[in-house]
């Protein structure tokens, strides 16, 4: 079993201009993959082999609605004046300040320019070497039962799990962190943001799909068609997709 986590998928009307956005945030390459899909990915980024994520943008024509996302990307810092001046610069990249309940925190919230939360870090040594995102952020009512599931459906490495999150890294030791933490927040609309992972080199689609399945996992359908992944939800509900490496 080699499936590993490759996309942060993100919805966007102008999926250009929120890929844009993500790219020079990020400093990473911006590639567009044809009308309606445009991807920011780390230097020397391989989907086939992903020690890593990318951002992946796809065009959706609904806009994001008032609830807060449940997945969300965090970044890091290296110093209070590095923390300022990352917010600074993304604030003229077209972010904007969100008020999500953080109250009095270290960190900044922000959103991207289609109302999408994330948050720059304060530093903190445990993200010294994982490059501009510090971990993909889960909201969940069950850390440990999250860490169950997903322990089980994906070859990363699970790092921590207590009552209050799951936390998990590729085994190659490089990259942002998977983080699921314990939240209030009840799901109540399909997520804007969420994980597509690949199957290993000679690993089945249909059969990791039927693994996944087994572990708890329900088939989603969102109108997509025939297409070359599976739609699924864990079971919490949050939504993620399973890629065919053709």
């Amino acid at each position: 079993m080699t499936l590993r986590p490759v996309l942060v998928n993100i919805k966007a009307v102008d999926d250009s201009a929120v890929g844009r956005f993500w790219a020079e945030a990020l400093g990473w390459r911006l590639t567009s993959q044809g009308s309606g899909a445009t991807a920011a990915q780390p230097p020397g980024f391989d989907w086939l082999d992903p020690s890593t994520v990318c951002v992946d943008v796809i065009a959706v024509p609904e806009p994001k609605s008032s609830a807060k996302n449940r997945v969300h990307l965090d970044l890091a810092s290296t110093s209070a004046a590095h923390q300022a001046e990352l917010v600074a610069r993304l604030r003229a990249l077209g972010a904007t300040p969100a008020e999500v309940g953080q109250g009095d925190v270290p960190w900044t919230v922000l959103a991207d320019p289609e109302g999408n939360e994330f948050c720059v870090l304060e530093p903190r040594e445990i993200y010294r070497d994982t490059g501009p995102v510090a971990a993909v952020v889960v909201d969940c009512a069950d850390p440990r039962a999250m860490a169950r599931f997903w322990d089980e459906a994906m070859d990363w490495t699970l790092h921590e799990v207590t009552d209050d999150r799951a936390v998990w890294r590729s085994p190659t030791g490089t990259g942002p962190y998977l983080e699921f933490l314990r939240s209030p927040d009840v799901k109540t609309v399909p997520d804007r943001v969420h994980l597509d992972l690949v199957p290993g080199p000679g690993d089945d689609r249909a059969a990791e799909v039927a693994r996944l399945r087994a572990l708890g996992a329900t088939d989603l359908d969102v109108g997509q068609g025939d297409v070359p992944w599976t739609c699924l939800t864990d079971p919490e509900g949050h939504e993620f997709c399973v890629l065919s490496r053709t």
